[in-house]
């Protein structure tokens, strides 16, 4: 009941996922990315312990290939799990059990993979990664964001999808882009895409104020001089 679209930018070394479903709150439980390590989306009937555990290994060495089966063998349930991730060197693993709901499929490029499960159609992934391969040199939320709104206008899921996420790690040890959209009764992704452009402007002055506070511009908001 999810598709998403997982990316590395080998100019800056982010990381990232953008998600959507049919389901609520799908960024408290799908996406999940660390800085110096990559980025991880777990999904169908989700395990969200999952995405820690792979990036634990990723982060302690691992390639993508190796921190997916490491986690994966032998898990129990595994074969309601889909699980998609790249690593900082561009890598990319999946892995799909045999019990996920509806048409599935998988698509990649070149540092990025999508997936998803209950599709329109198979298209839906790999109209996905052509987007993310189309926007080189944009910033990597921006390719995340753009790929996902071509899966949904694509067809998207076989029903409506009410929430979405955009999850980004570069440097620091929280992530660059965390925007949710919990529930909505419009197209997630456009609500998202409102959330980012919103958002983009700032968020170095948000960085900046939590490593330098004193050469951070002013807040902005009714009382701050």
């Amino acid at each position: 009941m999810t598709f998403s679209i997982v990316g590395h930018c080998p100019k800056t070394d982010m990381a990232g996922v953008a998600i959507t479903t049919s389901s609520i709150c799908v960024g408290s439980r799908c996406p999940h990315v660390l800085a110096g390590a990559g980025a991880v989306t777990t999904q169908n009937v989700t395990d969200p312990s999952i995405g820690p555990e792979v990036l634990a290994q990723l982060a302690a060495g691992a390639t993508a290939d190796t921190a997916l089966a490491a986690v994966m063998a032998d898990r129990p349930h595994s074969d309601y799990r889909q699980v998609a991730l790249v690593d900082l060197a561009g890598n990319i693993a999946h892995f799909t059990g045999d019990n996920i709901l509806g048409t599935n499929a998988v698509a990649t490029g070149v540092g990025c993979i999508a997936a998803g499960n209950l599709l329109a159609s198979e298209a839906v992934p790999a109209a996905m990664v052509t987007s993310f391969a189309a926007g080189a040199g944009l910033h990597l939320a921006e390719r995340l964001l753009t790929a996902l709104q071509v899966g949904i206008d694509a067809g998207g899921e076989v029903g409506p999808t009410y929430s979405a996420a955009l999850l980004v790690a570069h440097c620091n040890s929280w992530p660059l882009v965390d925007l949710r959209v919990d529930w909505t009764e419009e197209c997630p992704g456009l609500v998202l895409r409102r959330l980012w452009d919103a958002y983009e402007p700032q968020i170095q002055a948000y960085n900046l104020r939590a490593l330098d506070p004193a050469a951070a511009p002013s807040y902005g908001v009714a009382g701050d001089e």
